[in-house]
């Protein structure tokens, strides 16, 4: 028996055929249509990366475990890029000189991470970023509330089915300082704890906690703190509270579309103010489905020159789940509009003809690759989705006119090329 090569894709990717296609392009379109009424421009940059741009700056758990790496024929480390963040601020610090700020960007990469495939997890997905550069000021995080808010509108998710939780670097720091009074090391330590805090068990939260120092009494503190919600606000300094930008947004009407929660850590390591999380409420897929913030000192890395930057990335898995889980997945719209059937071979370039028209039109339409019994042609159209077929005939060829049949009527009439577009049209909308 012969060997085959495996038809199934590799572990963690996915194969999309065209229903599917469809459906993501739908809610793609949208999406870009939203982002773009606000100004922003699309961009995009290389798949394959330095690794120190990686190490530098984004967390341990995507350097140490995820990243797909390789070694060049001149012996540089590269990898297959795991998010956009940092690349788009290589981008701006390249370019810096040509660019008026603030920079309103957008990007939808394919992106690659060596993850555990499971609900929610692959190890090759894309990701919508949006981005903006140059500006200091709570404006920033406000237009994004409303640009999220808008793009779930957009896909049709009223305010009831997923919640915008926030919080603050600056907050948290002070949590860790001021509340537990924690070194660097154990701050470290304790924000990958809250991170995990809905997602493990009281005992094995209070083991991380002891592994990392806090005692007793420091992990029975940060309980409080966590499940404070807006009030761990009144348990900080003053002095504290008057560098976040969170306290900024509270303090304008914005404050109606978001929650403060200090759970919301983020990952990352070039977060330095604003993070926050989109999460579903529906009790069937309750989880982030995607999140960003500020990030300050990342264009550092690649100038002298300090740019503020504030983004999120909005992955394609935890979207489409979401959709599904609240029946808004659009129908796929794949089909062909009309096929032109030639009768016979020496009309092949009549119908042609027919479909160059029909196209310009605006029309999705095919014509066959060889001449089959017009029945079953008609009946493959119909398979196809086509709403209507366009038949080139002799006899009506050689007076300048050709047929066109409502596939949902079965009524025809006969029209000329000059009006065949016209005639076509009504019947495909």
């Amino acid at each position: 028996m012969a060997d085959y090569l495996p038809t199934e894709p590799y572990r963690g990717t996915r194969d999309f055929l065209p229903a599917e296609m469809s459906t993501r392009q739908q809610v793609f379109h949208r999406l870009y249509e939203v982002i773009e009424s606000f100004g922003y421009q699309r961009y995009d940059g290389p798949q394959l990366e330095p690794v120190e741009i990686y190490e530098a700056k984004s967390s341990q758990e995507i350097v140490e475990q995820q990243l797909y790496t390789l070694t060049d024929q001149g012996g540089r480390r590269l990898a297959l890029r795991p998010e956009m963040t940092p690349s788009v601020a290589r981008i701006i610090a390249g370019n810096m000189g040509g660019l008026t700020f603030p920079v309103r960007w957008y990007s939808h990469p394919n992106c690659h991470r060596y993850e555990r495939p499971q609900k929610g997890r692959v190890r090759e997905h894309w990701q919508i970023n949006v981005d903006l550069f140059g500006s200091t000021s709570s404006a920033v995080e406000i237009e994004f509330v409303e640009l999220i808010h808008a793009m779930m509108h957009a896909l049709g998710a009223s305010r009831d089915m997923y919640r915008i939780r926030m919080s603050d670097r600056v907050l948290l720091d002070g949590v860790f300082r001021e509340i537990l009074g924690l070194d660097d090391e154990q701050a470290r330590a304790t924000a990958g704890l809250i991170d995990r805090w809905e997602k493990s068990t009281r005992e094995q939260l209070a083991a991380d906690a002891h592994a990392a120092g806090l005692t007793d009494k420091q992990f029975e503190r940060l309980g409080e703190v966590v499940t404070a919600g807006e009030g761990v606000l009144d348990m900080l300094s003053e002095q504290t509270r008057e560098r976040s930008k969170l306290i900024e947004v509270l303090n304008t009407e914005a404050r109606e579309l978001i929650e403060v929660d200090p759970l919301i850590v983020r990952g990352f390591d070039y977060y330095t103010s604003t993070v926050f999380e989109v999460f579903d409420t529906n009790p069937e897929n309750r989880r982030s489905l995607f999140g960003g913030g500020r990030y300050d000192n990342l264009v550092g890395l690649y100038s002298p020159k300090e740019v503020s930057g504030f983004g999120f990335g909005m992955g394609d898995v935890t979207l489409f789940d979401f959709l599904r889980t609240h029946g808004l997945l659009p129908e796929p719209d794949n089909r062909v509009d009309v096929v032109v059937l030639p009768t016979e071979d020496a009309l092949f370039d009549a119908a042609r003809q027919a479909a160059s028209r029909l196209r310009a039109a605006g029309l999705r339409t095919t014509t066959p690759l060889e001449v089959r019994k017009l029945g079953k042609e008609i009946g493959r159209a119909d398979k196809a989705g086509a709403r209507a077929v366009v038949i080139v005939g002799p006899d009506d060829w050689s007076t300048g006119h050709v047929t066109v049949r409502d596939l949902s009527t079965g009524e025809q009439q006969p029209t000329t090329l000059d009006g065949l577009a016209e005639t076509v049209a009504p019947i495909t909308r």
